[in-house]
């Protein structure tokens, strides 16, 4: 029996509708170029709700990072390969752009090089990431933000056709939240592809995981606000050449996954595992663990339980 993310097409689908659905929305519009920062910054702190911020063709170069706290906004690029957020000149250690605001949609643009992670949201519920780009253009480094995409602390989650390259943790990050889609995205050259972390209700499908250190982590970890991660499907997903050396920080839990892993379950439950297509994963394509460090929460269980696995297909030559 298939579970299901309950709601999730729905709201993805008003979600993507926000923009331009509110009678006296408007449009502010932002244009690369000199003082990029400050105008920037300046729309998503006067955007109403049902506003649109739609980027420009270009680089913005940035030297520091970008919030929006105002739900019901649109922050809309021309393409993720023709807008681009530019934090090579950042100052601080942050992220590119954090979101604490509900029911907003990021779409059609980039964030290269931030110090922190490139896009978070917090308690950011009926999110959605559509059509964007997240990459330390360096290659993978120590040095690069620990997570590509990073919503946590959030309901009704949509991550949808994005690409992910360079996260010295997880390039798609999910934690502590509940009712997730990540989908038709390509997730390459980070230590963990995709993570869904001490997590509710999430589908993973339609994705490319390739030449990570591992492709897909479903984990549940202790002392945290949330834990019991559970009800978590895994397929129709392509997790081939997972190879590259892990690059994390000593200390990070994904530092402890081996290379060469495509798909791991550690310490969750009802997990389902099917119809993915695995290949090249040096180490191994699928891996079910328990948590087997110390730890002092008596309310975590380190073992995984009610792990499913059928109908995937194996082949060392790749696809």
């Amino acid at each position: 029996m298939r579970m299901r993310v309950k709601g999730i097409h729905a709201i993805a689908a008003a979600s993507l509708a926000i923009a331009g659905s509110t009678a006296f929305a408007k449009t502010i519009s932002v244009a690369a170029g000199d003082d990029a920062q400050s105008r920037l910054q300046e729309a998503l702190i006067s955007a109403a709700p049902g506003d649109v911020v739609e980027l420009g063709s270009g680089r913005f170069r940035l030297t520091d990072g970008l919030s929006l706290d105002v739900a019901k906004v649109t922050v809309k690029g021309q393409g993720s390969g023709q807008t681009i957020l530019d934090f090579t000149g950042q100052l601080g250690a942050g992220e590119g752009l954090l979101v604490t605001s509900d029911d907003v949609v990021l779409r059609d643009f980039a964030v290269e090089n931030s110090k922190g992670d490139g896009i978070k949201s917090k308690g950011a519920d009926r999110i959605v990431y559509y059509q964007l780009r997240v990459e330390w253009t360096g290659g993978p480094k120590e040095t690069n933000g620990a997570y590509g995409i990073y919503p946590v602390e959030s309901q009704d989650v949509l991550v949808d056709s994005v690409l992910v390259r360079g996260a010295s943790d997880a390039g798609i990050y999910v934690g502590q939240s509940r009712n997730i889609v990540v989908r038709n995205s390509v997730a390459l050259e980070n230590v963990a592809g995709i993570e869904i972390e001490n997590s509710y209700d999430a589908d993973v499908h339609d994705n490319l995981a390739t030449r990570n250190t591992g492709g897909i982590l479903v984990f549940d970890l202790p002392n945290l606000l949330q834990m019991g991660g559970k009800n978590v499907r895994i397929f129709e997903n392509v997790v081939v050449d997972n190879s590259t050396p892990n690059f994390a920080p000593k200390g990070n839990i994904v530092a402890n996954v081996p290379t060469g892993t495509g798909i791991m379950v550690m310490a969750n439950r009802n997990v389902h595992v099917f119809d993915n297509m695995l290949g090249q994963n040096g180490t191994t394509n699928i891996m079910v663990v328990g948590y087997r460090y110390p730890h002092e929460d008596p309310k975590y269980d380190p073992i995984a339980k009610g792990v499913a696995i059928w109908g995937n297909q194996h082949d060392k030559a790749g696809w």
